[in-house]
């Protein structure tokens, strides 16, 4: 089973893409927070250090747009060609309420005639691979059965199913029954996504579904680095590794920054969920959260690590 981390804006940049491979295995590839080209037809300067190759040598990272417009996507993926990228990922399931109201990733589900046509013109025309992230729908799961006709009617490379609809957000569970219904009839590749949060969990999942090639994981990954090793039966992390890879990160992303306070900010977003891999953490962790300024959280992360254990893996409730 090839184990895929999902992108997450706020966490899996590039400079966290190199110093996870760095020191945590088992991740088959690495799927770039998304893009969203514009008419503009310029990539930023942020979003350029994203899908520079050199930022992402070593790595299997795809690149992930987001758009409604099919010249923009075109555009978009002539440029990453050009770059020697294969595969470029189509966004269809971010349920943010400021990308559905522009119709954007999972709000294009609502419009199945108008992303029929958008597949049309893309397929015919891109000059790599597309694989394509999609949700079950905007507000019930029936709408996937049209959806997965007009998939089927298109080469993508790989169909990653996220088992919820776009109402779901992430809060409710993952409809497993749903993605059981429906997988395979896929006449493409499928990797699954949703709730997969700790080792047992994907063990669960491959037992259940062992002709589903790949998963892709994302809040149990921020939570436990070494998930993706533990998923395909490597060892768990240790704390001396764990904080290595804190400490790698945090005086990178002080370098980039130009700012230890901006580091800050990035870090305690990770910390949002990696505080979950602590036993008894919650309450350091607030601490952590309200941390105002980096030397504070410099010396509650250095605590955490000094006097709170590991858990086997991260604790979801």
């Amino acid at each position: 089973m090839r184990v895929y981390y999902a992108p997450m804006e706020g966490v899996t940049g590039y400079l966290y893409r190199q110093i996870h491979h760095r020191y945590y295995g088992g991740i088959d590839r690495y799927f770039m927070p998304f893009l969203s080209p514009g008419h503009d037809r310029v990539f930023t300067k942020r979003e350029f250090r994203e899908i520079d190759p050199l930022n992402n040598q070593g790595i299997d990272a795809v690149p992930q747009l987001l758009t409604k417009q099919p010249e923009d996507f075109l555009w978009a993926a002539e440029e990453l060609a050009a770059m020697g990228y294969k595969e470029v990922n189509l966004n269809l399931g971010c349920p943010s309420g400021t990308v559905t109201a522009k119709g954007k990733g999972a709000g294009f589900l609502a419009k199945p005639e108008e992303l029929e046509r958008f597949l049309d013109l893309i397929f015919t025309a891109a000059p790599l691979r597309i694989s394509i992230k999609t949700r079950l729908g905007m507000t019930d799961e029936k709408e996937f059965e049209r959806l997965l006709e007009i998939y089927n009617r298109y080469p993508i490379c790989e169909l990653t199913i996220h088992a919820r609809v776009r109402n779901d957000f992430y809060k409710e569970p993952a409809r497993m029954e749903c993605f059981d219904h429906y997988w395979a009839k896929s006449k493409n590749q499928v990797c699954y996504n949703g709730d997969l949060f700790t080792s047992a969990d994907c063990r669960t999942f491959q037992a259940r579904f062992p002709e589903v090639g790949a998963v892709m994981l994302g809040r149990g990954l921020a939570a436990d680095p070494a998930l993706g090793q533990k998923a395909a039966g490597g060892p768990s992390t240790d704390k001396k590794t764990l904080q290595s890879f804190h400490e790698e990160l945090y005086e990178g992303y002080c370098e980039a920054f130009g700012s230890r306070y901006n580091a800050m900010l990035r870090m305690k977003e990770l910390w949002n969920s990696q505080i979950r891999l602590f036993e008894q953490g919650e309450k350091l962790g607030k601490k952590i959260r309200k941390a105002a300024d980096p030397a504070q959280f410099e010396a509650l992360t250095s605590k955490a690590f000094q006097e709170l254990e590991l858990r086997e893996d991260a604790a979801f409730e």
